[in-house]
């Protein structure tokens, strides 16, 4: 199977976004090749905006780009992303309602061997919380251009999480995100496996092997975590047996939290949250991070198995 990074592939979206509108401007934090706006750089280096390692002033460039009906990307890793810039986050783009779009890389622990300090468990739950922040995660390369483009119409602030790790290329040209809008791609009725990011992948493999074992799996890909698509999530608790969500990310705060929430009040049924627990990355390659971790279709299978 073909793989592709999500940040490649939002990279290589952002030039062809950036020759059909003449208003998107792309900012760093002194991080363009691994974040991979460097194509923009050299394809609109007039529009690409170096602001160095200066994540909080990044940000406040970007909502004052905003006001002036540019539509701006901010790209750096995201933890500084999400955590470093929270207070512009909150305070410059969200409170005032600016166009911007957050499009941090080198999410999760499938960064890699950059180790804790700079593996972002927790990003989700950070932005989830702000007042009007739409929260996207992409499950492959396809979707990540689909979601760009999106994102570039939507009009409000975006925050968009992509990973550093090559992932495989799930979906083809019939394909279409909308946002708010999950997209059902196994059906059963056994168990709901909601997913986001590259544990959609992880999810479609869990559902093959629980079907050689005679359970069917709804596989869901939940690429907006807010606000989340309420009525694909309910008919699924409704008519599967239990739901498992997974996400590379801290199973407190993220998705796993977002559909606890909403199906807590609206259809209360059991919800296991496979992610990330309580605790830091470490370093190691990314592969290996998603083993150690528990981040496979495996670890999901044992799940199903042990509550079905």
């Amino acid at each position: 199977m073909k793989k592709k990074s999500t940040r490649q592939a939002y990279g290589e979206a952002l030039v062809k976004l950036g020759k059909e509108n003449e208003n998107i401007v792309v900012l760093e934090a002194d991080l363009s090749k691994s974040t991979m706006t460097a194509f923009f750089k050299k394809e609109f280096p007039d529009r690409h905006i170096n602001i160095g390692i200066a994540e909080a002033d990044m940000i406040g460039t970007a909502a004052g780009l905003a006001t002036t009906g540019k539509i701006p990307f901010a790209s750096t890793f995201a933890l500084f992303g999400a955590g470093r810039a929270y207070d512009q986050i909150r305070n410059s783009v969200a409170y005032p309602k600016l166009n911007v779009k957050i499009c941090p890389t080198h999410a999760g622990v499938s960064l890699g061997e950059d180790g804790a300090s700079h593996q972002s468990v927790e990003d989700v739950a950070l932005m989830r919380v702000v007042p009007g922040m739409t929260v996207l995660c992409p499950a492959d390369a396809v979707e990540t251009e689909q979601m760009i483009f999106a994102a570039a119409k939507y009009e409000g602030p975006v925050y968009i999480r992509l990973g550093r790790l090559n992932i495989p290329v799930l979906f083809d040209d019939s394909y279409k995100f909308e946002i708010g809008k999950a997209k059902t791609l196994t059906e059963g009725n056994d168990v709901a496996i909601l997913a986001t990011g590259l544990m959609v992948y992880e999810a479609t493999e869990a559902a093959k092997q629980l079907a050689e074992q005679g359970i069917k799996a709804r596989v869901i890909n939940v690429s907006t975590i807010k606000p989340l698509d309420e009525e694909t999530i309910l008919k699924a608790a409704k008519e599967c047996k239990f739901v498992v969500t997974s996400e590379e990310h801290s199973v407190i705060g993220g998705l796993g939290s977002a559909v606890s929430e909403f199906l807590s009040e609206n259809y209360p049924t059991k919800v296991i949250k496979h992610g990330i627990n309580d605790e830091f990355g470490q370093s190691a390659d990314g592969e290996t991070m998603l083993d150690n971790y528990k981040l496979r279709a495996k670890d999901i299978v044992e799940i199903v198995l042990r509550n079905i």
